[in-house]
C-alpha cells in the first residue's frame, strides 16, 4: 500500500514525501511541475501530470494501490488569487473535486487536505478552529470551498478527511536536501535571505500602517518539517480509527480540522531583524503600499491538535527556523 502525495514536487509537498520515506512508507508523487521542482521529487514513483487529467490519473491508480492521499496540489499566492480568482477556483477547487471522484472510483477512503489560515480572514488572534471563516482573498475562499466539499463528501460517501489549516510555513529540511525554491519568490523569509546573499537589492514591505505595534503585518511561522509531522499524524489517526471505531452512521466518514502554527506572532520588521541576526547581513527595505487581501494579524491556537494527536513542534525558535532556510538558500547560489 502506498501514500499518494499530490504536489509532491513543491515546497511543503517535498518535505512531506521525505518525512514519509523516513518513516518507511511507500510514496507516489503526482505534480505537473507548474510551480514545483523536479529535483525535489524524492519518491521512486513520479507521475508528471495535472490531477485533472483523468486518463493519466487512471493510469496512476491502476498501477498503484493507494491507502491514503495527502493533497497539496494548489495555487497559493494571495495577490495572484485576487487578480485571477477563476484560475484559483479552476485549479484548487475543480482539482480537488477530481481527487474526490478518483477516491470514490478507486475505493480510497483517507485524505489529508492542505488548507490554510486564509479561511479565517480577519478573525481575532489567537485563532481557534471554532472561529468564524470569512476569507479576505480568493485563495482563502478556494480553501474554504474545498473544506465544505470534503464535509459533504464525507457524509455521503464515507470519506475520511483531515483539513489542516496552517499558518506561515517556513524553513528547510535540516539535511539541506530540499527547501523553499520558486522561480519567482514571494515569501518574506526567502526574499530577505536573498537580499542578505546579494541576489536582490531590497525587500519590499507591503504596508507600514496596519493596526499593529509597529505598523507591519504579524504572522505565525511554523517549520515546514513540523507541518509534515502533523500531516502524517492526521493520516495515521484516520487509518487507525477507521479500522477500530464502530461508526454511528454507515455512510459518515471521520472528519478532523486542525490549526497548525507556533502560537507566536512576528511582525515583518521583527522577521527582518531576525534575518539580520542569523545572517550577519544588512537587509535593505522599501515601504510600499499594502497588498490586497492581507489581514493585519494571523496567529494560531494549535491547542486542539496538540491535545488530540499529540503533535509537538520540534522548531520553536524563529531564528532556528530561519537558520535552516539560510543553510539551504546559501547552497542555491
Amino acid at each position: 500500500m502506498s501514500i499518494l502525495v499530490t504536489g509532491g514536487a513543491g515546497y511543503i509537498g517535498s518535505h512531506m514525501v521525505l518525512h514519509l520515506l523516513e518513516k518507511g512508507y511507500e510514496v507516489v508523487v503526482v505534480d505537473d511541475l507548474s510551480t514545483g521542482n523536479k529535483e525535489a521529487v524524492l519518491a521512486n514513483k513520479f507521475y508528471q501530470t495535472d490531477i485533472k487529467d483523468e486518463k493519466a490519473m487512471a493510469k496512476l491508480f491502476k498501477e498503484n494501490e493507494i491507502e491514503g492521499i495527502i493533497h497539496f496540489a494548489a495555487y497559493s499566492l494571495v495577490g495572484e488569487s485576487m487578480a485571477h480568482p477563476l484560475k484559483y477556483y479552476e485549479n484548487n477547487v475543480a482539482g480537488t473535486l477530481q481527487i474526490l471522484k478518483y477516491m470514490d472510483m478507486y475505493g480510497i477512503n483517507n485524505i489529508v487536505f492542505s488548507s490554510s489560515a486564509a479561511v479565517y480572514g480577519e478573525s481575532p488572534s489567537p485563532i481557534k478552529e471554532t472561529a468564524d471563516t470569512f476569507p479576505t482573498n480568493a485563495y482563502g475562499e478556494t480553501k474554504l470551498a474545498v473544506e465544505r466539499m470534503l464535509k459533504w463528501a464525507s457524509k455521503a460517501y464515507g470519506i475520511n478527511y483531515a483539513a489542516l489549516r496552517y499558518f506561515n510555513a517556513a524553513g528547510s529540511h535540516v539535511s539541506g536536501r530540499i527547501g523553499e525554491k520558486r522561480a519567482v519568490e514571494t515569501h518574506l523569509i526567502p526574499i530577505a535571505l536573498d537580499v542578505a546573499l546579494g541576489k536582490i537589492d531590497k525587500l519590499l514591505v507591503f504596508g507600514d500602517d496596519y493596526d499593529t505595534f509597529d505598523g507591519t503585518c504579524i504572522r505565525d511561522y511554523i517549520h515546514v518539517s513540523d507541518l509534515a509531522t502533523a500531516h502524517l499524524l492526521a493520516l495515521e489517526k484516520m487509518i487507525n480509527d477507521s479500522i477500530n471505531l464502530e461508526r454511528k452512521s454507515e455512510n459518515s466518514g471521520i472528519s478532523m480540522i486542525y490549526n497548525l502554527g507556533s502560537e507566536k506572532g512576528f511582525s515583518v520588521n521583527q522577521i527582518i531583524d531576525a534575518v539580520k541576526h542569523v545572517t550577519g547581513a544588512d537587509i535593505r527595505t522599501e515601504i510600499t503600499k499594502r497588498r490586497q487581501g492581507d489581514p493585519a494579524v494571523l496567529i494560531a491556537s494549535s491547542e486542539k491538535i496538540k491535545k488530540e494527536l499529540g503533535w509537538v513542534p520540534e522548531f520553536t525558535d524563529i531564528e532556528d527556523i530561519i537558520a535552516t532556510a539560510w543553510e539551504f538558500r546559501k547552497k542555491m547560489r
